[in-house]
C-alpha cells in the first residue's frame, strides 16, 4: 500500500479543474503537503495507507476559498462608522481613526482576528493591502494560511511612512524577507489613483514588471471618482493608468463598478484582472460591477469581501452568495454566474489574479493541497440535489468543519489549531474598549 499524511473519504468532491464536475463517493490523499490522488473511495481503502484518515462522507471537499481583496486589521473598526457614503465614511470617519490608533500592535491584533474569521469561514489564502504590512506578513505565516501582503503606497504621510519613497523601500525590503517563503507573496498596494500620482505609478509599473510582482489597487469604486479624474485630468482613470503601464496580467482592479466599453477593451487588452466586492459595494452605494458582461468578454474576476469595516464580515461564502444573485440581478439573466462559475471565482480565479493558479485555487493532483470541508448533513441542507448549487445558495459557513493549508490542518471539526480563540477575542475587546472611550 501507498503511504499517505492524510485520507479524506468525501461524500462529494468538487475539483473546480476539471469544470463543472461533481466527484460522488471519492476520496482524496494528501502528502508532502500536496495531493496525491482524487479516486473512489474503494479503491482509495485498498490503495492508501494514512497517518490520518477522516470519514467526512457527509461532506463536501472543495480548494479552499481566496478572498482576493481585503484590509484585514480593519477587522478591529468592524462597525464603527456604518451608514456613511464611501468619502464621508473614510475622511471623517475611517482616516481620522487609523491616524489615532493604527500601529505595528494595531495591524498584529487586527490581522490574527480576521485570519481566524477567515480560517472558520473557509478562507485558505488572502490578500490584503493595509499599514505595516510586515505585521500582517508574520501574523498569516504563523498562522499558516497562505497570503498575497501588497504594501500600501500613497503620495502622503501616513502612520507607516512619509511618502512614496519610503513606502517603496520598506515593501522593497518586506519583499526580501519573503522572496523564498512559499505561503506569503509580497506585492505592490498603489492605494487608488486618486491618492497616488503619476511618478510613483510609473515607478511602481517598471519595478513589478522587473520582479513579476502583483500590484493590486482599488479602481473606479465610485461614479465620483470616475467623474471628478476626468475633470481633473481629462482621462478616465482606468485610461491613465493604462498609459503609465500600471495595467498588465500583474495588476489586480479591485471594484470596478463603473465600466464602459473602452474600459472594457482596455482590460481585455492588457490581461488585467478584476477583483469584485459585492457586499461592500452595496453597503457604500458604490454601485454595481457588472460581472456576467466581465465573463461573456473573458475578463478574470475574482472575488474579495473588502475589510470587515465596510462589509462586515470576512464571509466568503456569505460572499459568493451575494456575488451570484447580484450578477443575475443587473444582467436581467438568471442563467449569470451560475452555480460552478460561481465557485470557480472564488477559488480558481482569485488564484489566477494572484498568479498562483499554478499553486492552488483547484483540486489537482501536485497541486498544493489547500482544501475545505463543508457539512451538508443538517436539516437546512435537506434535500440535497445538487451540491454545487446549495453550496452557493443555501449554505452557511458555520458548516465548515475542517480546513488544511499546504495539507497542514488549520481548523478540525470547527475548532482553530494554529490560533488561540480566547486570547484573540480578548485582545479585541480589549482594543473596542480603547477606542470606544475615545471615539464619542
Amino acid at each position: 500500500m501507498e503511504t499517505v499524511d492524510t485520507l479524506i473519504h468525501a461524500g462529494w468532491i468538487i475539483p473546480v479543474i476539471p469544470e463543472n464536475q461533481v466527484l460522488s463517493e471519492c476520496s482524496l490523499a494528501i502528502n508532502d503537503g500536496r495531493i496525491a490522488a482524487i479516486v473512489p473511495t474503494t479503491e482509495a481503502k485498498s490503495r492508501f495507507s494514512a497517518t490520518e484518515e477522516l470519514d467526512l462522507t457527509q461532506h463536501l471537499i472543495i480548494p479552499g476559498l481566496i478572498n482576493a481583496h481585503g484590509h484585514a486589521a480593519m477587522s478591529l473598526l468592524r462597525g464603527f462608522a456604518d451608514d456613511h457614503p464611501l468619502q464621508t465614511w473614510l475622511e471623517e470617519h475611517i482616516w481620522p481613526a487609523e491616524g489615532q490608533w493604527v500601529d505595528a500592535e494595531f495591524v498584529k491584533d487586527g490581522t490574527e482576528l480576521a485570519l481566524a474569521e477567515m480560517i472558520r469561514s473557509g478562507t485558505t489564502c488572502f490578500s490584503d493591502m493595509y499599514f505595516f504590512p510586515e505585521a500582517a506578513a508574520k501574523a498569516a505565516f504563523e498562522s499558516g494560511i497562505r497570503a498575497q501582503i501588497t504594501f500600501p503606497v500613497f503620495d502622503f504621510p501616513s502612520a507607516w511612512g512619509q511618502g512614496p519613497d519610503e513606502y517603496l523601500s520598506k515593501g522593497l525590503a518586506l519583499n526580501d524577507d519573503y522572496r523564498s517563503n512559499e505561503l506569503i507573496t509580497i506585492g505592490f498596494g498603489p492605494h487608488a489613483p486618486y491618492t497616488v500620482s503619476d511618478e510613483p505609478l510609473q515607478r511602481i509599473a517598471t519595478i513589478a514588471e522587473e520582479m513579476q510582482a502583483p500590484i493590486q489597487i482599488h479602481l473606479h469604486e465610485t461614479a465620483f471618482e470616475v467623474d471628478e479624474a476626468v475633470k481633473n485630468t481629462g482621462k478616465r482613470p482606468i485610461q491613465r493608468l493604462a498609459d503609465l503601464g500600471l495595467l498588465s496580467p500583474l495588476t489586480q482592479c479591485v471594484h470596478m463598478t463603473q465600466i464602459s466599453d473602452d474600459d472594457l477593451e482596455l482590460l481585455k487588452s492588457t490581461g488585467a484582472h478584476i477583483v469584485h466586492c459585492p457586499e461592500s459595494n452595496l453597503k457604500l452605494a458604490s454601485g454595481f460591477c457588472p460581472v456576467d458582461k466581465l465573463q461573456q468578454t473573458g475578463i478574470n474576476v475574482a472575488l474579495g469581501t473588502d475589510g470587515a469595516a465596510s462589509n462586515n464580515d470576512l464571509d466568503l461564502l456569505g460572499e459568493l452568495r451575494t456575488a451570484a444573485l447580484l450578477a443575475k440581478g443587473v444582467s436581467g439573466n438568471a442563467s449569470a454566474l451560475n452555480a460552478h462559475q460561481a465557485i470557480r471565482m472564488t477559488t480558481l480565479n482569485g488564484a489566477k489574479a494572484m498568479g498562483i493558479d499554478h499553486v492552488t485555487g483547484s483540486l489537482e493532483t501536485g497541486k498544493a493541497a489547500d482544501v475545505i470541508a463543508i457539512a451538508f448533513d443538517e436539516l437546512e441542507s435537506m434535500p440535497l440535489y445538487n451540491p454545487a448549487s446549495q453550496l452557493v445558495y443555501a449554505q452557511r459557513s458555520h458548516r465548515i468543519t475542517h480546513s488544511w493549508v499546504n495539507g497542514k490542518c488549520l481548523m478540525h471539526d470547527r475548532q482553530l489549531q494554529t490560533l488561540s480563540e480566547h486570547e484573540i477575542i480578548t485582545k479585541a475587546q480589549r482594543w473596542q474598549k480603547k477606542i470606544a472611550g475615545q471615539s464619542h
